[in-house]
């Protein structure tokens, strides 16, 4: 039988009695309580990674013993006539020193493992791969890179005859090839043979299309333009 505290209940004239909800709605928890929840998790979890962006960066750890760091030093090269005074430590190499330091970006960065010949420069005329070479070693010597080839302005032999063979595609080998080809003139010359030469004792009577080849191994073109430098180095030499 229903009881008069009952029908009120049910028709709504009196307040509900809390009493008698069902406990599962207290378990439940909020929208508000979870998203509290999970914006705190959310912080707890990013914490970490603001630490380490802002925590101050760890002390230089300092050198080994037996290896003392050694601070840079004045090293003069003397660079297409020019002298340059760089502030260098002992174990930067000739092609960083002309690139970083002196401002000359005409030398390559090709492999920096002496496997392309992009980085060829000319000490005292003779041809180097300035990239396994340190900087210091050539205090005193006359360096040469492509951009002290031309003089007075005008193009020398070699970068003329390139021009008009169409030696080149991308360019990014061509310093390097220049310079190289500018050595190879020089080196025949002077008699030097190579190792197609057919008499090593006497001086090589041609250069030849082998011998030009041979000479310029050295230096990669990625492009693959091999047939029009060794035709523009053969007409340097012939119009030299």
């Amino acid at each position: 039988m229903t009881t008069h505290t009952e029908c009120q209940d049910c028709d709504g004239d009196a307040a509900p009695d809390l009493s008698r909800e069902p406990a599962t709605t207290l378990s439940q928890p909020s929208r508000r309580r979870f998203l509290q929840s999970a914006a705190a998790a959310a912080t707890i979890g990013a914490a970490p990674h603001l630490r380490a962006q802002t925590q101050a960066p760890a002390p230089a750890s300092a050198a080994p013993p037996g290896n003392p760091v050694v601070p840079p030093r004045p090293v003069t090269l003397t660079v297409n006539g020019r002298a340059y005074t760089l502030q260098l430590e002992p174990r930067v190499t000739l092609l960083d020193a002309l690139r970083e330091y002196a401002g000359l970006m005409g030398t390559k960065k090709g492999c920096d493992r002496g496997q392309c010949g992009a980085c060829t420069v000319l000490i005292d005329g003779r041809r180097i791969n300035s990239c396994l070479t340190l900087a210091v070693m050539h205090e005193g010597e006359t360096i040469t890179t492509v951009e002290g080839l031309a003089s007075n302005g005008a193009l020398s032999p070699v970068q003329r005859a390139f021009i008009e063979h169409d030696a080149f595609q991308c360019g990014y080998c061509t310093p390097g090839q220049l310079c190289s080809a500018t050595a190879l003139l020089s080196e025949f010359r002077s008699g030097t043979a190579s190792t197609v030469t057919a008499d090593v004792r006497a001086r090589p009577a041609v250069l030849s299309d082998d011998e030009i080849r041979e000479r310029m191994s050295g230096n990669i073109c990625r492009c693959g333009a091999y047939v029009n430098i060794v035709a523009a180095v053969r007409a340097a030499h012939d119009n030299a």
